[in-house]
């Protein structure tokens, strides 16, 4: 069983309470820095943490909003109702999570969040003295690391050929010769969300081919991992869904436990292993972990790092987003990721860290611009913030093929305890096989449902999103985003899911999305959608 505690995060005096206004206040602790939102309407107080729950940024007052209830997220302006916590921008996405307000005898208040007990703290095990050679990780390429647990072997998300995301992401770094089968003689498998640069179905099209009884692993989210696994024609038998926060047994020293991401509860996981009372954690793309509570000193700490793994502000056009908008932008956001990462991990204090979960290039030639304009961090620079910020923490750069012994790393941390590649190794891949995978993706555009214009109809009303004031004119176009003759060109009218031929006369946003044909239809058939955009395999223009 959970057990929860609370803790008191803002304090105002009776003063401050009764200068709150009615309507948005936004208050910061001067204790944390820490930003909250105070709603008051007719005497009664709402209040919640200024964070967004998409992807963390803090809100401001929405200027549009006439009725003072609104509020909008700075980072991808997202809007939030403070009134109902409900997020109307984009509609039905999320709840934002309430703080309790209680009153003081005094006439002042406190802010109090509930907070739920560590779940790892459960049935606790003390640390055995492990000998050299029992736990190793070995780095294989972006986000799948091999670990050998005493005599099991566990390896966490497989993407080790093939694309991501369509044919936008590719790996950068060669994965070791005997990667695939190192996979296939897994004892299990850790898959942490859908993304195709952890989920890859060309991966695991080939280990279920050889193995496709070993056992996977993923969480309970309400949107299922392996939601495509019929379509993909991939056969593997055993797949596992566990609960959140419930260590699960796999032998006398070895568990683990999945978390999930609070920004992105339905679809992002993160990992504990523990081994003979060793944690290793690996955050993976989580925002916000576990609602920002994991475990500190752990042996050895895992997160992405890099950045660039979005359409924006790459793939837009016009208006404010000039070349010289979109370097500022980018560099800017590098820097807060930069920072944040740092951050966690100096307040965590692993004994080790090593940043992954970033190692991907846009390879095609056709998305040179993509390449050249999306500057990512370098997993070196993030090392070198945290020595100097957190000296007391050994970090590791990993190449394909290295090998972290963890019992000599935590006797004397030292570049003794991790073993590289041979002299000679091909880090970098050179080559990615373009035409197998792209002719793949093309192939749908040949596809009889696409010979009947109704498809539009049939596909938007599918989809069943509506009653949400947005034009868009999509757009088919070839690899340069011109539009092709006999491609589609149609308008989507969201507001009451029409198909006009021309734009309405009332006042609306609009937005213009030129897809190449292949990824569109290919999409279209298969999903998800997603694809087009993380992929890089559009161009957007907005009013």
């Amino acid at each position: 069983m959970t057990a929860q505690s609370s803790k008191t995060v803002l304090s105002l005096d009776s003063e401050a309470v009764f200068s709150l206004k009615d309507g948005i206040n936004f208050k910061k602790s001067p204790d944390d820095g820490k930003c909250y939102i105070i709603y008051k309407e007719n005497g009664e107080l709402k209040a919640c943490k200024n964070q967004c729950k998409h992807q963390g940024g803090l809100f401001i007052k929405d200027i549009e909003d006439l009725d003072g209830r609104t509020v909008q997220c700075t980072k991808h302006y997202w809007k939030l109702n403070v009134s109902t916590m409900q997020y109307v921008n984009p509609p039905d996405s999320f709840t934002q999570d309430e703080l309790d307000v209680v009153m003081t005898d005094e006439g002042g208040l406190q802010l109090v969040e509930v907070i739920v007990w560590d779940p790892w703290l459960a049935d606790p095990q003390d640390p055995q003295e492990l000998q050299e050679g029992e736990v190793t990780v070995t780095y294989l390429t972006h986000a799948c690391m091999e670990l050998q647990l005493g005599g099991k072997k566990m390896i966490f998300d497989p993407w080790l050929t093939g694309p991501a995301f369509a044919r936008g992401w590719w790996l950068l770094h060669e994965p070791p010769a005997d990667s695939m089968e190192r996979l296939c003689m897994a004892d299990l498998i850790y898959i942490s969300h859908m993304h195709s640069d952890h989920l890859s179905y060309p991966t695991l099209k080939s280990l279920s081919a050889t193995r496709p009884d070993v056992p996977i692993y993923v969480g309970d989210t309400s949107r299922p991992v392996f939601w495509m696994l019929e379509k993909r024609q991939v056969q593997l038998t055993n797949i596992n869904v566990v609960p959140f926060g419930i260590w699960q047994n796999i032998d006398e020293h070895l568990r683990f436990m999945i978390l999930k991401d609070e920004v992105h509860p339905v679809l992002d996981t993160c990992i504990i292993v523990e081994y003979k009372g060793h944690m290793i954690l690996n955050t993976v793309d989580c925002t916000r972990p576990n609602y920002g509570r994991l475990p500190h000193n752990v042996d050895l700490m895992m997160s992405d790092f890099a950045g660039g793994a979005s359409g924006f502000p790459m793939t837009f056009s016009g208006g404010k987003y000039t070349e010289s908008w979109k370097a500022d932008f980018i560099k800017n956001e590098r820097k807060k990721l930069m920072n944040y990462k740092a951050q966690l991990v100096k307040s965590l204090q692993p004994k080790i860290y090593c940043p992954f979960a970033g190692y991907f290039v846009e390879a095609h030639p056709s998305d040179r611009y993509i390449k050249e304009t999306n500057t990512k961090n370098k997993a070196e620079e993030l090392n070198a913030l945290i020595k100097k910020s957190a000296p007391g923490i050994t970090t590791w750069t990993p190449k394909p093929g290295a090998v972290l012994d963890l019992a000599l790393a935590l006797m004397s941390p030292s570049r003794k305890a991790i073993t590289d590649p041979p002299s000679g190794t091909n880090i970098y891949k050179d080559s990615w096989d373009f035409d197998l995978y792209v002719d793949e993706l093309n192939r749908a555009i040949t596809a009889e449902i696409f010979k009947h214009k109704s498809w539009i109809q049939f596909y938007y009303i599918w989809a069943g999103f509506k009653n949400y004031n947005l034009v868009v004119r999509v757009i088919e176009t070839d690899e340069d985003f011109i539009p092709i003759d006999n491609g589609y060109n149609y308008l989507v009218d969201f507001m009451d899911l029409s198909f006009p031929t021309q734009r309405p006369t009332r006042e609306h946003p609009y937005e213009e999305i030129k897809n190449r044909i292949g990824v569109m239809r290919h999409v279209v058939k298969n999903g998800p959608l997603g694809d087009l955009y993380i992929g890089f395999q559009n161009r957007l223009s907005r009013e």
